[in-house]
């Protein structure tokens, strides 16, 4: 009575857990074919060089802000060690990939980017660059809310006129 009750015992634990593998299988196809479909967008690092490339040639046209960018950006100044920008930097990664199609999102280290500190004349860390396609940019000093930032980019970058 009891080898049968054994027996009985683990066939029923045996279903039980090939079950559960078959759920969690099923389960995990599934993120991945969502991982695969959804891409996520990122803020893109900048140093001198691809700043010059994708945003101002400072260096050509030291007098004139002519922008080469194609969608209007925001260009984060952070600093690893800084408080306030450990703050804003997941809410410019929401940004890029909410406005991934509208706006670009950069972040400048401004230890390892001396010469673009220096160049805008950031004396305070987060400063935040906000540069329609047309236009004069902008700057904003301080950590703000996802909806601050929000607000920002929709008036002044999405919504503003001669910016398709």
């Amino acid at each position: 009575m009891k080898s049968i009750l054994k027996v009985t015992l683990i066939l029923l634990l045996a279903i039980f857990v090939t079950s559960c593998n078959a759920n969690n299988n099923k389960t995990s196809e599934k993120g991945k074919e969502n991982k695969t479909i959804k891409k996520v967008a990122k803020p893109v690092y900048l140093n001198a060089e691809t700043f010059r490339a994708e945003v101002w040639d400072y260096k050509t046209n030291s007098t004139e802000w002519i922008y080469k960018g194609d969608l209007p950006c925001v260009i984060d100044f952070y600093a690893d060690w800084c408080g306030p920008c450990k703050r804003v930097a997941p809410i410019m990664k929401e940004l890029a990939n909410e406005y991934s199609d509208k706006v670009k999102i950069y972040k400048v280290n401004t230890d390892q980017q001396r010469e673009l500190s220096s160049v805008f004349g950031i004396r305070s860390i987060p400063s935040v660059f906000f540069c329609p396609k047309e236009g004069k940019p902008f700057m904003k000093i301080g950590a703000f809310s996802k909806e601050q930032y929000i607000e920002l980019i929709e008036k002044y970058l999405i919504n503003k006129p001669n910016n398709n």
